[in-house]
């Protein structure tokens, strides 16, 4: 089983930055796709990034494209998502996510149905 560790939530005014970071407990990211959701308040969970570290493959939501970035460090097992320019709707609890590559990037990992495993949640607030 692949224990995720979520980290870097905080409060923020618009317009800030945050980044995230999920720690996998893996030997390898080799294998997995890594990626983050988001669920706020009387809303479903939606997938926000993707990244396949095995080779580079990433995939972003429309709503955050060109603010946030994902990366991952494969010598720490951690994906970081790089959160700039930050919007109010925005606000939500953060989960990591990882799911086990099949060849269908970037469903496998942005499929809410074919994640394998949750981190836990960080909460992210950006004040207006």
């Amino acid at each position: 089983e692949v224990q995720l560790q979520a980290s870097g939530g905080g409060l923020v005014q618009a317009g800030g930055s945050l980044r995230l970071s999920c720690a996998a407990s893996v030997d390898t990211l080799d294998g997995y796709a890594i990626g983050w959701y988001r669920q706020a308040p009387g809303k479903e969970r939606e997938g926000v990034s993707c990244i396949s570290s095995s080779d580079g493959s990433t995939y972003y939501a429309d709503s955050v494209k060109g603010r946030f970035t994902i990366s991952s460090d494969n010598a720490k097992n951690t994906v970081y998502l790089q959160m700039n320019s930050l919007k109010p709707e925005d606000t939500a609890i953060y989960y990591c996510a990882a799911a086990l590559r099949f060849g269908r990037f970037p469903e496998e990992c942005m499929t809410i149905n074919l994640v394998d495993f949750w981190g836990q949640g960080t909460q992210v607030t950006v004040s207006s």
